[in-house]
């Protein structure tokens, strides 16, 4: 099945998207040529299904491979064998459909923040009502309606980070896909990021795919937790998340002090450490 066709005149509530596909890497490898002559297998053939909705965490050492699935699924990296699909549709480039957030914000700097997010609409024909909408309701989301006019230099690394975001969600993608986007961010922002981007997934149930170093965070945020492995990468531990069902959707950071989450934590830092 296609993606669903662009829409000027879509009923959604503004930034609304609904997964409805399946996310899958089959049997997905690359390799690429080093600048020394030698040939790199960066990914092992790997094979992955994520459910519509769900949020998965990845996390491995540096190099194992977890930026190259992204980019595969991306639509920026054709892989060197395997296929990468959003239900029925073979992922050869990218799409609106799938957002990307990056660890740095990338906004452009000669605009508005409410610029920056009316963007992607704005280049797709949406119209300005709607696009302003969109932006609107976001903005309102991620707390930066009080900078909508600000340039994105006058903010703080966390409200460029809260900008982008909103940027992505603009566009209204059925799959969000996250490269280390708190990496970069100190302790606290980090914290409070990670709470707010759990509550904007559960609202809009997105497909959700994330980068991270962080075990805690990968606990946390994931419904499920993927371990890969030294390069090449491939996936050693598929560990499932559903702590939400044992304290409820609503449940916060104080789920990180619990036996369950600290066992579960355990569980993919030994992952980690074997691989």
């Amino acid at each position: 099945m296609s993606s669903p066709a662009d829409s000027t005149t879509t009923a959604r509530p503004p930034g609304q998207a609904t997964p409805t596909q399946e996310l899958v890497l089959d049997r997905i490898s690359h390799h690429y040529v080093a600048d020394s002559g030698d040939v790199v297998h960066a990914v092992a053939e790997t094979t992955l299904h994520i459910a519509a909705g769900q949020f998965v965490c990845v996390v491995g050492p540096s190099g194992c491979g977890k930026t190259t699935l992204l980019k595969v699924l991306a639509g920026f990296l054709a892989p060197s064998g395997g296929e990468a699909r959003y239900g029925e549709e073979v992922i050869t480039g990218p799409s609106h459909h799938r957002g990307v957030v990056f660890q740095q914000a990338n906004l452009y700097p000669w605009l508005s923040i409410r610029g920056n997010v009316e963007l992607g609409p704005k280049f797709r024909g949406v119209p300005q009502r709607e696009r302003t909408a969109r932006a609107e309701e976001l903005l309102e989301m991620v707390g930066l309606s009080q900078f909508a006019e600000a340039k994105p230099y006058e903010l703080s690394g966390g409200m460029q980070q809260r900008a982008q975001i909103a940027r992505v969600l603009a566009n209204q993608p059925q799959v969000v896909l996250m490269d280390e986007p708190f990496g970069a961010l100190d302790a606290l922002t980090r914290e409070r990021l990670q709470a707010d981007l759990l509550r904007i997934q559960r609202q809009r149930r997105q497909t959700v795919f994330f980068i991270t170093h962080s075990v805690e965070e990968a606990v946390f945020l994931g419904d499920r937790v993927l371990v890969m492995s030294p390069r090449p990468g491939r996936i050693v531990l598929d560990e499932p998340v559903n702590l939400a069902a044992i304290y409820g959707p609503d449940v916060g950071v104080e789920m990180k002090s619990t036996p369950e989450f600290i066992a579960i934590k355990d569980r993919v830092a030994a992952a980690i450490q074997v691989s």
